[in-house]
């Protein structure tokens, strides 16, 4: 008979589930593996709150199983390490992402890119090496392989920087791998949200032409005065359209929701590429014509592979880059999804791991 999820492994852990699609989330009890040799252990300070943490809770992507601890943005300060772990010791700040696992001998693997390995483990939501399920960073604990934890640098401040740990990596790495970090380039940046505002502050330190385009001209100051974007441009005025046409290297489409791309395609230069990083519930259409007339490419990006998560970090770091954010305690998370399907959040909600959640204990 299967164990239940506070009898499964060794080591208590507490933290806040959803049960069924409804998505509510409420305490739950559960259990950790023993410290590995390769592993880090470390207490859970802050986890950040991720768009696709609400597409699983209420199974939007049809692969929910539950009881399931969400959370993907993780960072604390490491209890136990394994005796062959070499990078890190007691006491560090750390951070675990979107990956927990992967085969290790494929291409990508070798790569660098663990994130495009077809056997990839994610850090909620998934069956572990061992068969039982991987669990998220809504609890009091965390415990990783080495390979999957990178470390937090000292003038990082750990609740703004723990959602680059997905929304950071998912705008850096496309930006690098397509070639939008040339000074002098112009990038655009779809939608003004939990991506798009990083991706502007990325964008402006790599020293590039920034337009951030959005459907709501109430954005346009917050854009410009406080992302430092060179330009707004409003996707649903013809007149702003017509006048930017052509003028852009690159976009990067942040929006999860079905919208157009023919629009932002015209928006391109000769050889200009949109990089599709939100991932809407339906297809998008695709206009083969404004595609061949212009050569330009439709790409798609995910995450970024653990050598290149670590690297944005210091990046960061060096750059002043981190999330804007409201800090909100565990008790509050329901509420914070709520908001956050009304894009009421500007622009990331961060549970007070640290602070709040030993209170809700049942």
């Amino acid at each position: 008979m299967a164990k239940s999820p506070e009898e499964e492994h060794p080591v208590k852990a507490f933290g806040w589930a959803a049960r069924d699609h409804s998505g509510h989330l409420s305490p739950f009890n559960f259990s950790r593996r023993a410290t590995g040799e390769e592993d880090v252990r470390f207490k859970v300070l802050y986890c950040g709150i991720c768009h696709s943490d609400l597409h699983s809770i209420k199974n939007e992507w049809g692969n929910a199983a539950y009881p399931m601890v969400p959370g993907h943005e993780i960072v604390g300060v490491v209890t136990e390490v394994g005796s062959k772990v070499e990078k890190f010791k007691v006491g560090d700040k750390v951070g675990v992402g979107c990956l927990v696992g992967a085969c290790h001998s494929c291409e990508s693997c070798s790569d660098d890119l663990e994130n495009y390995c077809s056997k990839l483990i994610l850090t909620y939501n998934m069956p572990y090496h061992d068969g039982t399920r991987t669990y998220g960073g809504y609890s009091d604990t965390m415990v990783a392989p080495e390979r999957y934890v990178v470390r937090i640098p000292d003038n990082m401040p750990l609740a703004a920087g723990a959602p680059l740990l997905c929304a950071g990596i998912t705008v850096y790495s496309p930006l690098k791998y397509f070639g939008f970090t040339q000074p002098g380039m112009h990038i655009g940046i779809v939608g003004l949200g939990g991506l798009g505002h990083v991706a502007a502050k990325f964008a402006k330190a790599f020293g590039v032409k920034v337009t951030l385009i959005s459907t709501s001209p109430s954005k346009k100051k917050e854009a410009i005065e406080h992302l430092g974007a060179d330009s707004f441009l409003v996707s649903r005025d013809p007149e702003q359209m017509q006048a930017a046409m052509g003028t852009m290297d690159g976009i990067l489409d942040t929006v999860s929701a079905t919208h157009p791309l023919l629009p932002l395609l015209g928006l391109l230069k000769n050889n200009g590429k949109l990089i599709l990083l939100g991932v809407p519930e339906k297809p998008l259409e695709l206009p083969a014509f404004s595609l061949i007339m212009g050569r330009k490419t439709v790409a798609g990006s995910g995450i970024g592979g653990m050598k290149e998560t670590q690297e944005m970090l210091d990046f960061a770091a060096k750059h002043n880059v981190t999330a804007d954010i409201e800090v909100v305690p565990m008790d509050y998370v329901n509420t914070a999804m709520e908001r956050l399907a009304k894009a009421d959040v500007r622009y990331r909600f961060v549970i007070d791991i640290g602070n709040s959640l030993s209170a809700t204990k049942p």
